[in-house]
């Protein structure tokens, strides 16, 4: 019997892989048996990604995709699908953040995080789920981010994109269920990525942001792993429309408890 988390035999599309998250993702899929093809705006900037992934034993595919373009998102999910010959799998992973103050965010950020977060997220999985539709089947995960739940300052236009797509993860869950295809939204918390590396450069914040989360630590690499490959997996087959969020326990809201004051003596 074939071990439900057992990808062998599955292709998997996963956007925005050369770094990060996003390379993380691709090689746990192909670590889980999937063959993996793999977009970023540039293929040359794919090619330490798919030499890991073919050091695991799979095949891997570079394509190039940009998110925020139609005929890109039609051309790049028809070369994969062309190459794969079929695509099992869709990790809707690849985008963007601009940190400000909503006060100085402009026209054009709003525009940047949103077409790229939330219209390329939607663009992206309709192109693919047409295509899982005539199969049967399909696993589609939306990366989202702890933001999808919690608010946080200097954050308003990701948050709002975050926030969509738990939304939109929901709606499409209902729409394309009965075609057997799954939709779930993957909510990362605080990790390190390229993105936010400056901010771990501050001592002093990645002091504060640790004593926040209850397992006491940032996200490390590996940690998303197991809950990608549930939920690209038949392990997950009767779980839809769901945001799991992999953040140490910081959506929880904890703060450091204030110490109580002593009593006076009887």
């Amino acid at each position: 019997m074939t071990h439900p988390f057992d990808l062998t035999g599955k292709s998997a599309l996963v956007t925005g892989a050369s770094r990060g998250l996003g390379k993380g993702f691709a090689l746990a899929l192909a670590r889980a048996g999937a063959d993996v093809v793999v977009t970023a705006r540039k293929t040359a900037d794919l090619a330490e990604t798919v030499a890991g992934i073919e050091a695991l034993g799979a095949k891997a595919w570079p394509v190039a995709l940009d998110v925020r373009d139609k005929d890109s998102i039609e051309s790049a999910v028809e070369a994969a699908w062309s190459a794969a010959g079929k695509l099992d799998i869709l990790v809707n992973n690849a985008g963007c953040n601009v940190r400000k103050p909503a006060l100085e965010v402009t026209w054009d950020d709003w525009n940047l995080i949103l077409d790229t977060n939330l219209r390329g997220v939607f663009f992206v999985a309709q192109g693919v789920a047409r295509r899982m539709v005539d199969r049967g089947y399909g696993r589609i995960i939306n990366i989202g981010s702890v933001t999808c739940v919690n608010g946080y300052a200097g954050l308003a236009p990701y948050g709002a994109s975050r926030g969509g797509t738990k939304q939109l993860t929901m709606s499409l869950a209902d729409d394309w269920g009965k075609h057997g295809i799954t939709v779930n939204c993957l909510a990362p918390g605080w990790f390190k990525t390229a993105q936010n590396a400056v901010m771990y450069e501050d001592e002093g914040w990645v002091e504060y942001l640790t004593d926040r989360i209850p397992l006491k630590r940032p996200g490390a690499p590996g940690d998303l792993d197991g809950t990608l490959v549930f939920l690209a997996s038949d392990a997950s087959a009767y779980m839809t429309g769901q945001t799991l969020l992999v953040d140490g326990g910081i959506s929880v809201g904890a703060v450091k408890a204030v110490p109580a004051k002593p009593r006076d003596p009887a």
